[in-house]
């Protein structure tokens, strides 16, 4: 019997085959294709979905074998928390600024993991907190909002 021995590259396989094939039928139904001489606007994105989708065949065809591990089942509480996280961060980046935004996003994501502890996560905060600033703000003079208006 055909069983899974990386549960790992199966599920990272199925990742990268779905997301190839999205892209792929998405370009097509909606763009030009064009030709190699003359690119169309569908032309890239189907390529690069097709490689995409090609590469989780090969990935998902590698972690099956006739021996192996049962799969494990799907945790959805991290996946949940880190698109909340994420889409938490993108509403709350102009009320609150790009400081207390980082922090939501951080500890938000941080609620998915198995293992929460306080001291670790303010640190990590505080880190991508410096980071984000220095980058996004001095470095590359982007105009986000450090703090909400009424602290500024």
């Amino acid at each position: 019997m055909l069983k899974i021995k990386s549960p790992k590259d199966f599920w990272a396989g199925l990742m990268f085959l779905g997301v190839g094939l999205f892209f792929t039928i998405w370009a097509v139904a909606n763009y030009q294709m064009g030709s190699a001489v003359r690119m169309g606007p569908a032309y890239f994105p189907t390529v690069l979905g097709g490689l995409l989708a090609v590469l989780g065949l090969i990935v998902l065809a590698g972690s099956l074998a006739f021996h192996g591990p049962k799969v494990p089942a799907l945790h959805f509480r991290p996946l949940l928390f880190v698109l909340t996280s994420c889409l938490a961060f993108g509403y709350l980046m102009k009320p609150l600024g790009l400081v207390l935004a980082t922090v939501a996003m951080v500890f938000l994501a941080a609620l998915g993991g198995h293992e929460f502890r306080w001291k670790e996560v303010t640190l990590l905060a505080v880190a991508l907190v410096v980071f984000s600033v220095l980058v996004f703000v001095k470095g590359l003079t982007l105009p986000f909002p450090l703090w909400p208006d009424r602290f500024s």
